[in-house]
């Protein structure tokens, strides 16, 4: 699998590991973020791992800021992106067996780096179910297509 990360000044400490992580479960992992603790801003990393992972350049992203907030508010602005903020295991197992993330949000100020190897070996591992999910992911693509075009969704249909 192919994957991407990026990172600001809080993930610096920690990426390097999750890289080596990666490339250790076998994936192939692109660095784009900075190699500095010197103050720069989140959005442009999250812009260009989530660019990536839209337009298929890499099947999945993980971006790391101090929290994973910031990271998460900005990658689920792009189209087509599903990003989770998770600080533990179950969270990214059902993730992407439910919501089939494909940006993993991390905080690398507020979670060791040992649960961050977990964390990023269970997401890496685990596959999407599909079946019943599928329903409510239409209906973020749904609600997706409408917004990102200025208009209000109005959803209908059941909600079951």
């Amino acid at each position: 699998m192919r994957i991407i990360l990026g990172n600001d000044h809080g993930g610096c400490d920690v990426k390097q590991q999750l890289i080596a992580r990666a490339t250790e479960l076998g994936h192939t992992a692109e660095n784009v973020g900075t190699d500095t603790e010197e103050i720069v801003r989140y959005p442009y990393f999250a812009a260009e791992v989530c660019r990536a992972v839209a337009g298929g350049q890499a099947d999945r992203g993980i971006l790391i800021c101090s929290t994973g907030i910031g990271m998460s508010m900005i990658a689920n602005k792009f189209r087509g992106i599903r990003a989770a903020l998770c600080t533990d295991t179950y969270m990214a197992k059902m993730t992407r067996r439910h919501n089939d993330a494909n940006v993993l949000c991390l905080g690398g100020k507020i979670t060791g780096i040992y649960e961050m190897l977990d964390i990023v070996e269970t997401w890496l591992a685990t596959p999407y179910d599909g079946g019943r999910h599928d329903i409510s992911l239409g209906l973020v693509a749904e609600a997706e297509a409408a917004m990102i075009t200025g208009r209000p969704w109005q959803p209908t249909g059941p909600r079951r």
